[in-house]
């Protein structure tokens, strides 16, 4: 049975490939470890292998693991990423507690975590999520509608917009794939004419991560292939 090491070091052979095929330098694409219902000691095994960077879906357990290890690692930079759907209710939670948040889809959300930002912490990095499939029961907003809250979200002194976010339709052809992130990266370069300090593209799971990083995805979430299935706490 393979470690969370194992698969760590097997996620990363396979992003170097994939990156070399498509002539990209694999230190452009950060590996977010998604460790949403899984138990301290699992991530602390991750950390243990050098992992530093995690996603977390749930608010409440999220702020659980960042309180934790910043008690048991105080030294330990780690980078904690809010990468679910969220309710106004729990704004402030991850507006107090995490560094990124990757799936703003409507300027409330926007307003009250920047006016839930303690002024004491660096700004909010944020994420604008597309529903870059048009799915009716996806988060995010229309691909048209992306040039509007970017210039909302601007305006917010506490939050830091870095680019955008996606979880496409479930789609196992390669083509496919690739031809609805190619979309996504369109999307930003739009952005970039006006906004170029902006950087990251969130998209890429296990299933369709080699696509991804060929489209020009910056942000690759991992959760199953590095600490196995799911566990519901």
């Amino acid at each position: 049975m393979n470690t969370v090491r194992d698969n760590l070091l097997a996620i990363k052979s396979k992003i170097q490939k994939i990156t070399e095929k498509c002539e990209r330098d694999p230190n452009t694409i950060e590996l977010i470890a998604v460790s949403k219902t899984k138990p301290v000691d699992l991530i602390k095994q991750a950390i243990d292998a050098g992992q530093l960077s995690f996603g977390e879906n749930y608010v409440q357990e999220g702020v659980e693991k960042i309180q934790h290890f910043k008690q048991t690692l105080p030294n330990t930079p780690l980078t904690w990423h809010f990468i679910g759907p969220l309710q106004s209710n729990k704004s402030k939670l991850v507006a107090e507690h995490f560094d990124w948040m990757h799936t703003i889809d409507r300027f409330k959300i926007a307003q009250r975590l920047n006016d839930q930002r303690p002024t004491s912490m660096a700004k909010l990095n944020v994420l604008i999520q597309v529903n870059i499939s048009h799915e009716a029961s996806k988060s995010g907003i229309l691909p048209d509608q992306v040039a509007d809250l970017t210039k909302q979200i601007l305006a917010l002194p506490n939050l830091k917009l870095r680019g955008l976010m996606a979880i496409p339709e479930i789609e196992n052809d390669f083509d496919k794939q690739l031809h609805v992130f190619t979309k996504m990266q369109e999307l930003l370069n739009s952005l970039q004419s006006d906004y170029p300090f902006m950087d990251t593209l969130s998209m890429g799971m296990s299933n369709d991560m080699k696509a991804a990083i060929v489209a020009g995805s910056t942000m690759v979430r991992i959760g199953t292939t590095i600490f196995g299935a799911r566990q519901y706490l």
